[in-house]
Order: C-alpha cells, then sequence, then structure tokens
C-alpha cells in the first residue's frame, strides 16, 4: 500500500490538501498526545542482554528489515532478532522457522529466520526473554521504536531519503507515528536508505 498524496511534502499547494490536513489535525494531535503519554506512564524493563532497535518515524516500510539482517549478520549467530510479527496470526512468544508461513508469523520474520534465530512477539518483553533464555547474546529488533514496554540500548532509525518524513504531520495527517521532535530525543543514530 503506497501513502496517500496528502502525506508527501511536495503537495502542499493544493487546496484540497490544505483542507484534508486541517480537518485530520485533531485526530493528530489526539495521536501524538497517546503516543507522548504512554512513553511517559510506562517503565521500560530492560533485556538480561543488550537490545539494538531498528525502527522508523514513519509508518510503513522505510528499510528497516534489510539493515536489521545486515547488523544481525554482522554480530554473528548468538544474535537473535525479534519482531511483532505484523501481518501474522500468532502472538508468541514464538521462535520462527522456515516451515511456517507468513500467514502465522508474518513475512518479515521469515526473512529473519532464514539468516538465523529469529522470534515474534507482540509482548516484547516476554519475546526479549524468550530469546535470550534460547541462548541470544544480543536482540536486534526489527521495528519497536515506539513501543516503550522494552528498554533499547541502541536505537537506529531508518529513513527512506525519497520520502524522508513527509510532510512532517502525526498520523492521520501525517505519517509520522509520533511527534518527529520526540522521537528524535530517543535516536542514536540516523540511516537513510537510497531507494
Amino acid at each position: 500500500m503506497s501513502p496517500p498524496e496528502f502525506w508527501k511534502a511536495d503537495v502542499s499547494g493544493r487546496d484540497s490538501v490544505v483542507m484534508l490536513r486541517m480537518l485530520l489535525a485533531p485526530v493528530s494531535w489526539g495521536y501524538a498526545w497517546a503516543v507522548a503519554r504512554r512513553f511517559k506512564t510506562t517503565t521500560p524493563r530492560h533485556a538480561p542482554v543488550p537490545v539494538i532497535c531498528v525502527g522508523n518515524f514513519t509508518l510503513g516500510g522505510a528499510g528497516k528489515t534489510p539493515i536489521a539482517r545486515a547488523i544481525r549478520a554482522k554480530l554473528g549467530e548468538t544474535a537473535h532478532t525479534l519482531s511483532r510479527g505484523y501481518g501474522g496470526q500468532l502472538p508468541g512468544p514464538l521462535r520462527v522457522t522456515a516451515e511456517m508461513s507468513a500467514r502465522e508469523v508474518g513475512d518479515e520474520p521469515l526473512l529473519h529466520a532464514a539468516d538465523g534465530p529469529a522470534w515474534i512477539a507482540r509482548d516484547r518483553m516476554a519475546g526479549a526473554l524468550a530469546a535470550a533464555n534460547a541462548g541470544a547474546h544480543v536482540i536486534v529488533m526489527d521495528d519497536g521504536f515506539q513501543n516503550p514496554t522494552l528498554a533499547k540500548d541502541l536505537s537506529l532509525i531508518v529513513v527512506d531519503a525519497g520520502f524522508g518524513v513527509g510532510n512532517g504531520k502525526v498520523f492521520p495527517a501525517g505519517p509520522l507515528r509520533e511527534r518527529l521532535a520526540d522521537g528524535m530525543a530517543r535516536a542514536d543514530a540516523i540511516v537513510f536508505c537510497i531507494p
């Protein structure tokens, strides 16, 4: 699914785009408030091993999975990947195997499982504990930057260089998952992917 045209930075001059953004602005403020409140009211728990989060500021893909796979490959076989399992039906924590289907675990976890140990868990802390108990010395988390429940030791943000942060507005008026300033304050590094 491609992002709506009004999420792009270069279409702001059209009257219909300006009107749509104005109509969606109050919902965006509520969404941003809810995300910020979740961070303020949640105490992140630390996994027994380091957690490297590969996330992004915007909804949708930005190149997180290829970056997470490359990092995991450099860290070796004791690095396990952890993802929510978006698109899959199983909640986890569950170790992903090649015999599983995308319908069960999502498509990205299957890519990770082809490289080495991969886990899915909607409860990220439970997934991190399962991976650590199975021998992980480090966890590379694919997505989850906006999930405050699991503490991150390093947060790398992937940005699609062609799209950037779109119009800079929070969902639904734009593609941002939270206010950009809030995300930037938690990011350790930004990686630009060229499409």
